[in-house]
C-alpha cells in the first residue's frame, strides 16, 4: 500500500483543482464520473473545507493552502445571504434559501479565517451567521424550521455538528450566548438517543437506517463538544454509539452504509465520508481515553478508505478523490465524487499521523 502521506496530498490536489474549477474561492460538490462533469460550487461544505486547507498548510509546509483556504472564506463571505444565513444546495440551486445546517458548517470556516487572519471581514461575516442561528433556534434546544429542502425531515439530530460550529463561533467571537444556544442543542440531542446509544431522526432520507455519515457527524460532534464543554454526559453518549459501531465493522476494515435501530447492518456497501468521519471519532477517543484499543479500528477505516482511492489514473477529475460509496455504485452518491469525502479523508490521514 502507498505510503499515507501520498494519499494525503492527491487528497488535497485534488480538491484544489475543484477549487480552481469552480472558480471565485468556492468548491464544486462533487465531480460526477457518469456525466462527467463538476457540480456547481458548494457554500456549505467550502464552509468545512477551511480548517481543513489550513491545517495542511501547517502539515504539509506548502502555504499555497492557506491561500486557498482564505480565499474560500472570501467566496462564502461574498455569497452569504442578507440575514447571515448560508443557503442550501450548491450555487445552481433554483431558489437560494436560508438553511440551518449549512450555516452551522460554514462557520467552521469563518473561525478558522478569522483566528488565521484576523481579517475583520471574517469575524463580521461568523457573528451575522451565529445570530441568525441562534434567532431560529426553538426554546428546547433543537432547530425545527429552516431545514434543508433536500432533505427528507425537517427535525435533525446531526445538527450536533452546527452546535459544534457555534462553540468555534464562541471561541473566536469570545461571545458565550453561542455556547450556550449550541450546549442547548446538544442537551436536546441527548434526548434523542436509546439507551443501546442509537439516535432518532438523524438521517438526511431514512431515519429508520441512517446512514455512516450522518452518524459521524453526530458522534464525532458530540464527543468534540463535550470535551470542549467538559461535559461527561455527551462524551459518554458518544463513547458509546462509536463502541456499537466498532462491532459492526467489517474485516476489510470498511463499515457498513447505514445502519439500523439495533446498530445491525442495514446496507450491502459502505459510506466512505462516514467511514473516516467515524475513524476520526475513534482516533479522538484514542486521545481522550489514552486507550490504543480505538487506534486499531480507525486505522484500518482509513487503509480501507485509502484502498478506494486512485492516486495513479491520468484522469485528473478523479485522480485522489473519495467516492460517496464502496463499491461505486452503492446507495450514497453512486459514480459521484463529492467534495466533503476528500475533506473528512484528509482529516484522518492529518490526525493518524499524530496519535500514532
Amino acid at each position: 500500500m502507498s505510503d499515507p502521506e501520498t494519499h494525503l496530498r492527491e487528497a488535497a490536489e485534488w480538491l484544489a483543482r475543484a477549487q480552481d474549477v469552480g472558480q471565485y474561492g468556492g468548491v464544486p460538490a462533487f465531480y460526477d464520473a457518469e456525466r462527467k462533469r463538476w457540480e456547481a460550487s458548494y457554500p456549505e461544505t467550502t464552509g468545512y473545507i477551511i480548517p481543513t486547507f489550513y491545517a495542511y498548510a501547517d502539515h504539509s509546509g506548502e502555504t499555497r493552502y492557506f491561500d486557498r483556504a482564505t480565499r474560500m472564506a472570501h467566496w462564502e463571505s461574498d455569497v452569504q445571504l442578507d440575514n447571515g444565513a448560508v443557503c442550501a444546495g450548491t450555487l445552481a440551486a433554483p431558489q437560494l434559501v436560508p438553511t440551518v445546517f449549512n450555516t452551522g458548517q460554514v462557520l467552521f470556516g469563518w473561525a478558522a479565517a478569522f483566528e488565521r487572519t484576523g481579517e475583520p471581514r471574517f469575524a463580521d461575516s461568523l457573528d451575522r451567521a451565529a445570530e441568525w442561528l441562534v434567532s431560529v433556534q426553538d426554546e428546547d434546544g433543537a432547530w425545527r424550521r429552516y431545514g434543508s429542502p433536500f432533505a427528507t425531515h425537517p427535525l435533525n439530530t446531526y445538527n450536533t455538528r452546527t452546535a459544534l460550529g457555534l462553540l468555534d463561533a464562541a471561541r473566536a467571537l469570545d461571545e458565550p450566548r453561542y455556547s450556550d444556544a449550541a450546549r442547548a442543542n446538544l442537551n436536546w440531542a441527548l434526548t434523542q438517543m436509546r439507551p443501546n446509544g442509537w439516535f432518532e431522526n438523524n438521517d438526511l432520507e431514512d431515519n429508520r437506517r441512517p446512514l455512516t455519515h450522518t452518524l459521524g457527524y453526530t458522534l464525532q460532534a458530540m464527543l468534540e463538544a463535550g470535551v470542549r464543554l467538559g461535559d461527561s454526559h455527551l462524551v459518554d453518549a458518544a463513547r458509546l454509539g462509536l463502541e456499537r459501531i466498532a462491532e459492526r465493522q467489517r474485516r476489510d476494515g470498511g463499515l457498513p452504509g447505514r445502519l439500523d435501530a439495533q446498530w445491525r447492518s442495514a446496507a450491502p456497501w459502505s459510506c466512505l465520508t462516514g467511514d473516516v468521519q467515524i475513524a476520526y471519532a475513534w482516533l479522538q477517543l484514542a486521545r481522550l481515553d489514552r486507550e490504543s484499543r480505538w487506534i486499531e479500528p480507525a486505522t484500518r477505516a482509513i487503509e480501507f478508505v485509502q484502498s478506494t482511492q486512485d492516486v495513479a489514473t491520468m484522469d485528473l477529475a478523479r485522480r485522489g478523490a473519495i467516492a460517496g460509496s464502496y463499491p461505486r455504485q452503492g446507495g450514497y452518491m453512486g459514480y459521484r465524487y463529492p467534495n466533503w469525502a476528500a475533506k473528512f479523508f484528509m482529516d484522518a490521514l492529518m490526525l493518524v499521523s499524530e496519535v500514532r
